[in-house]
């Protein structure tokens, strides 16, 4: 059984064996995903991630366990990665055009995911104004909650895919296969997975216009960098597997330190590669 749905800004697709118990277990998967959306999506001036935005440098924010627990693995990522990751580059994407303008440019000194600070577990505040933007991270969360919710609801096996960021669960292997970064249009079969994720970082559909600037930033020096190779990363967790495709792909390094330390590893497919 498979069902799709449009959310997350891209195409979710959940996979599960036939029948009414897989069914309901599926909308209730959605349910979870829509959750993340409405909880971290920068498109909504009324999220959570919003509302830290706009006010969390003036007073303190509580917020959902999911959002604290996602903005935990986001500054500890920041830590491994020496600043690689940081979901501090909102701004950039604003002002490029790629994210909606919620926020005042004007006059501004954004800080990082660093300056974001935990008072309580699910009590944030941050010592700078910030522009965060959990799209590098959140997607492949909002996967892990879907699978969650599928093995509790006793799916023996299953997939759930949400435009690429991809967890697999059970005993039956399942192909699976990448987009050729010189011909997206056409895949290339990788190998096969039962357990775990895969989630994979590219540009070759991000150009609206040949003006267009690349949605990745090197938070290092806030420049929006441009690859033509893509990388993906295989991690047990999807929220990994998503937000270390941003590490390995800004740093060009599909051997970069702080992989070993979350268990993950890195394939790197050149463009010139051919089927």
């Amino acid at each position: 059984m498979i069902r799709c749905k449009p959310l997350l800004g891209t195409f979710v697709e959940i996979s599960t064996e036939d029948g009414e118990h897989s069914l309901n277990a599926i909308e209730m998967a959605f349910t979870a995903i829509e959750q993340v959306q409405f909880l971290m999506g920068f498109h909504n001036p009324e999220s959570e991630l919003s509302q830290i935005n706009a006010r969390s440098h003036l007073e303190p924010i509580r917020i959902h366990s999911w959002t604290a627990e996602v903005l935990a693995i986001a500054k500890e990522i920041h830590v491994e990665s020496q600043g690689i990751f940081n979901c501090g580059i909102g701004h950039r994407l604003v002002e490029a055009g790629l994210l909606p303008r919620h926020v005042s440019l004007n006059d501004q000194s954004f800080g990082g995911i660093e300056d974001l600070l935990f008072i309580e577990p699910n009590l944030v505040q941050s010592k700078l104004p910030l522009c965060l933007d959990l799209g590098g991270i959140a997607k492949g969360y909002a996967v892990d909650k879907a699978v969650e919710v599928l093995l509790a609801n006793d799916i023996p096996f299953g997939s759930v895919n949400a435009g690429g960021d991809m967890r697999l669960f059970g005993d039956e292997a399942q192909d699976i296969q990448i987009r050729n970064p010189r011909k997206p249009l056409e895949l290339i079969q990788i190998g096969s997975m039962k357990l775990g994720a895969i989630a994979t970082s590219s540009l070759y559909f991000s150009k609206r216009d040949a003006d267009a600037k690349s949605y990745m930033v090197n938070p290092l020096n806030q420049e929006h960098i441009e690859f033509s190779e893509s990388y993906s990363v295989i991690a047990n967790e999807c929220v990994y597997a998503d937000a270390l495709t941003k590490v390995v792909s800004i740093s060009g390094n599909a051997q970069h330190p702080c992989l070993s330390h979350f268990s993950a590893q890195a394939i790197k497919i050149p463009h010139a590669m051919t089927l």
